[in-house]
């Protein structure tokens, strides 16, 4: 398991934590409202006019809140679980260091897939069903191979090898974006501001000689950029709108920024 993979994994940790955390607390308001509930006898109405009717409507209304508190804490632990499921799902980021080995890995199977769909539709030609079986399809999809669509088309049609095609163009263009990305790091320094451009760690990172005013820490937040105490820097993934943020915040600062020394954040 790689940094990115140990991060992702922190991170869906962390978020299953935090949906335990909530579902526990559901559970007690919960069982605090039911326990409260059994306090009244089953089938009491309240006694409109009695001296306890307004003591009566307040307890009722406080069982009401917490039953009411629960499920909304309950909703937002299965929000979070479900933002724990889906860590790592979108697809490989291109923080991952291993982001062109796994793009390859993909390219590679999508290859397999547009050779595989023209030899089973070349097959189906020659009317050799027996290939199909030989490519590697079960007898499942053998039978939906052969069954003609709207059309009276078998096989795999035209826009299903477009589209594939497609995804073998747009990973290959990742990959050499990639790696064309991975020689570009930079560094130069703007009204004593460090910029660098970190390409292995596809970070761009704005170094003050020392703690900013509050009115540039404010803007620096207003531009996305966070406080990274590990590389004493203001940080943003690195890309196009990453260096405009950074423009806009270098534009904004005195000629010759005024800095003290201390906690950045």
């Amino acid at each position: 398991m790689n940094s990115y993979e140990l991060k992702q994994e922190r991170r869906r940790s962390g978020l299953r934590s935090r949906a335990v955390r909530l579902h526990v607390q559901a559970v007690e308001l919960e069982q605090r409202a039911r326990s409260d509930m059994s306090l009244i006898p089953f089938g009491q109405p309240i006694l409109v006019g009695h001296h306890s009717e307004k003591r009566d409507r307040r307890f009722r209304a406080r069982i009401v809140a917490r039953m009411d508190a629960a499920a909304a804490l309950e909703e937002q632990a299965q929000a979070f679980e479900q933002q724990a499921e889906s860590v790592g799902e979108g697809g490989i980021s291109s923080d991952d260091p291993d982001a062109v080995g796994k793009l390859r890995e993909q390219l590679q199977d999508l290859h397999g897939r547009q050779d595989k769909m023209k030899a089973a539709n070349e097959a189906l030609r020659r009317k050799d069903y027996a290939a199909l079986t030989d490519l590697g399809f079960d007898p499942a999809e053998v039978a939906r191979i052969q069954q003609p669509d709207f059309a009276g088309r078998t096989g795999f049609p035209k826009y299903a090898l477009a589209n594939n095609a497609a995804n073998i163009r747009r990973i290959m263009q990742r990959i050499e974006q990639l790696e064309s990305r991975s020689t570009e790091s930079s560094e130069r320094e703007v009204k004593g501001v460090r910029i660098v451009e970190d390409a292995a760690e596809n970070r761009l990172m704005l170094m003050f000689p020392g703690k900013p005013a509050e009115d540039v820490r404010k803007d620096l937040r207003k531009h996305g950029f966070l406080w990274s105490p590990t590389r004493s820097a203001w940080v943003r993934k690195l890309n196009n709108t990453a260096r405009y943020a950074a423009r806009c915040v270098i534009d904004a600062l005195p000629a010759a920024d005024a800095s003290t020394g201390g906690e950045q954040s």
